[in-house]
């Protein structure tokens, strides 16, 4: 109570504080005051004590507080200031940042607006946000941390596939703990009968023959650990079929986890046999073009020869390409060559002609045989130059015409001589290409050079047409 016996707080007043404290109760409820004008003229700067790096900012008096903003906080600042002074009873406070040009540092500070007399002064009384900020800032390169570690988490996992996916071995991770599949690759699936929708929790143990189910792991933990190339020999549950398991532990998380390598008995004979190491070497250096191709007849890769056909400087030019684009007769020469590989497992001399790199052409000989021992059946292919062939076998073709000519001279006239011979060519060149395409009419037309219509005439001229039937 006041020495009059009144209270100080009545009626929502306050006490009359003498101006020689008010300051220090302003600068001590806030880290930064400013009185400021109705058009932003700072009149004052009352600083808290123990904000010592603030205490230099005696220099903004007379300064426009626009001028002591950064570009962004000042139409921040304008907002404010004049919401404020249309309705100064819906005063929100608003976060600014302060460029000091002088002592050159920035600073973010939140303010609230408040009258201070008739004359239009008005208090913004300022919260030091630098702490705040940096813990923001703490946040944020916190958050960057984790997105980089989660990219290198994702790039990991991503070459971990790559490489399961790439590699010929059948590979499968088993978890020691729990005795359960972890991940298996396209080979191991195919090994062990399982799907990949199957291969997360299925046991491991289950997979083989249950008399030798008991203390499989075990066994295969210590021929790991043993450090020998030791392998553990068991019989798959489904086919009876013996495998050879390759085991090594290693831990990852805390836990203990096999990588078990998988090979058959055949796999094992053929190591150290040099027979693949020749046909390498054959496939790299040798004079026949050679190639492989997918199931649908992309090019898988080509030898050196083929390149040298072909015109190409490098592999990298026909890899992925399908082999349709290199043939003259496009894809009816790949459906062929394709068709005949899966319907009997080879094909032998093909004769088509091949289009290099710069639209040469060369009469080739193809041969192709289905490679379906591989988890993704391929085809290879042997083409031979056969420009040469053409030109050897020309002058023995004409003597046997001569000869052949020469035995029917006397027995029949000229026009039937060559009415008959062009008979018999012609109905042995249609029923090749009919054989060649699998009775696909449309397919053996367009080999031959004909319409389709011309085509049903001549085979019904030589009861073809109900050969085999029509596709």
């Amino acid at each position: 109570m006041t020495s009059r016996g009144a209270k100080y707080w009545s009626s929502g007043s306050i006490p009359l504080i003498g101006p020689d404290i008010l300051g220090d109760i302003i600068a001590a409820v806030a880290d930064i005051a400013l009185v400021i004008s109705e058009n932003g003229a700072i009149l004052s700067v009352l600083v808290d004590a123990e904000k010592t790096d603030l205490s230099t900012l005696d220099h903004w008096e007379g300064e426009n507080m626009r001028s002591l903003l950064t570009v962004e906080s000042v139409p921040k600042f304008e907002d404010r200031l004049a919401e404020f002074l249309d309705d100064p009873a819906v005063s929100r406070s608003v976060e600014l940042n302060h460029l000091d040009q002088k002592s050159e540092w920035e600073f973010p500070i939140r303010y609230s607006f408040h009258r201070i007399g008739p004359d239009g002064a008005i208090l913004m009384l300022g919260r030091d946000l630098r702490l705040v900020s940096e813990l923001q800032q703490q946040l944020v390169k916190t958050q960057i941390a984790l997105e980089m570690d989660y990219e290198s988490q994702r790039d990991t996992d991503t070459r971990y596939r790559a490489l399961m996916s790439a590699t010929r071995d059948a590979a499968v991770y088993v978890s020691m703990s729990k005795g359960r599949i972890v991940d298996a690759n396209a080979p191991a699936l195919k090994r062990l009968g399982l799907s990949r929708e199957s291969v997360p929790g299925t046991s491991f143990l289950q997979v083989f023959d249950p008399a030798r189910r008991d203390g499989l792991l075990d066994e295969l933990a210590d021929v790991a650990l043993s450090g020998d190339q030791r392998t553990v020999s068991v019989a798959l549950a489904k086919t009876g079929r013996e495998v050879l398991l390759v085991p090594k532990v290693f831990r990852t998380a805390g836990e203990k986890m096999i990588l078990c390598r998988i090979d058959l008995d055949d796999d094992v004979a053929n190591e150290g046999d040099p027979t693949s190491d020749r046909a390498a070497a054959l496939y790299e250096t040798g004079i026949e073009a050679m190639l492989f191709v997918d199931k649908f007849g992309s090019i898988l890769s080509a030898n050196d020869a083929f390149l040298g056909l072909t015109g190409f400087a490098h592999g990298l030019s026909v890899k992925g390409r399908p082999l349709s684009d290199f043939l003259s007769r496009g894809s009816i020469d790949l459906k062929i060559l394709l068709d005949n590989a899966k319907r009997s497992g080879h094909m032998k001399m093909y004769a088509t002609r091949l289009k290099g790199a710069f639209d040469a052409e060369c009469a080739v000989e193809i041969s192709a045989s289905i490679l379906d021992q591989m988890a993704e059946p391929v085809v290879g292919m042997i083409l031979r130059d056969a420009s040469r062939n053409d030109a050897v076998r020309a002058p023995q073709r004409n003597e046997t015409d001569s000869r052949s000519i020469r035995d029917l001279m006397g027995s029949a006239t000229l026009r039937d001589i060559v009415a008959e011979t062009t008979d018999v060519v012609e109905k042995m060149c249609i029923e090749t290409a009919v054989e060649l395409t699998g009775n696909n009419r449309v397919a053996a037309a367009e080999m031959l050079g004909l319409s389709r219509q011309s085509l049903y005439v001549k085979l019904r001229k030589y009861g073809l047409l109900n050969k085999g039937g029509d596709t």
